[in-house]
This record gives structure tokens, C-alpha cells and sequence, in this order.
């Protein structure tokens, strides 16, 4: 079974970081790496994976490869992907 939801990507951030709701509902990833030559993107799959304790090969960017806004899709999800989203929306 998979899971997807919308993400809002802010690269170049001081710190990686996963949490918190943009409007629109979308969560929060911040990523310490540039939106250059796709290093953002590998860097927020790098850590939608360590947030979820899924594999990186598990999350992938279904649409936005190229934008801040993004369709993540964890496939396959684990047992508690939605309590796990519901907690990083909620910024704990």
C-alpha cells in the first residue's frame, strides 16, 4: 500500500528539518541543500525516508521535481505512515 501527500520544499535552509504545515495543508521540509543539479530533491527524499524509517529508494517525488510544491509518494508506506504525517503536520 503506498501514501501520498504534498510537501513545500525550502531549500538552502541552515538545517535539515521535516515539520510543519504550509497553507494548503502541505508539510514542511527543510533541506540544507541548494535547488541545484536535483541535490534538494535528493535531500528531501533523504529525509521524508529517516522521518518515515522507510528506505530512500520508498520515497518517491511523483510531481514538482522542479518547484518548491511536490507530490510525495512512500511505496511501499509503513503500518503507521498516517499517524506519522498527522505528528510532522502537526510540527512534533
Amino acid at each position: 500500500m503506498s501514501v501520498r501527500f504534498a510537501v513545500r520544499v525550502r531549500p538552502g535552509a541552515s538545517r535539515t528539518a521535516v515539520g510543519g504545515r504550509w497553507s494548503g495543508g502541505a508539510l514542511i521540509v527543510a533541506v540544507a541543500a541548494p535547488a541545484v543539479a536535483g541535490k534538494a530533491n535528493e535531500a528531501v527524499r533523504r529525509a521524508l525516508a529517516e522521518a518515515f524509517g522507510v528506505r530512500r529508494r520508498q520515497v518517491a517525488i511523483v510531481r514538482g521535481e522542479r518547484g518548491r510544491d511536490k507530490l510525495i509518494e512512500l511505496d511501499p508506506a509503513p503500518p503507521d505512515a498516517e499517524s506519522i504525517l498527522a505528528r510532522l503536520l502537526d510540527g512534533t
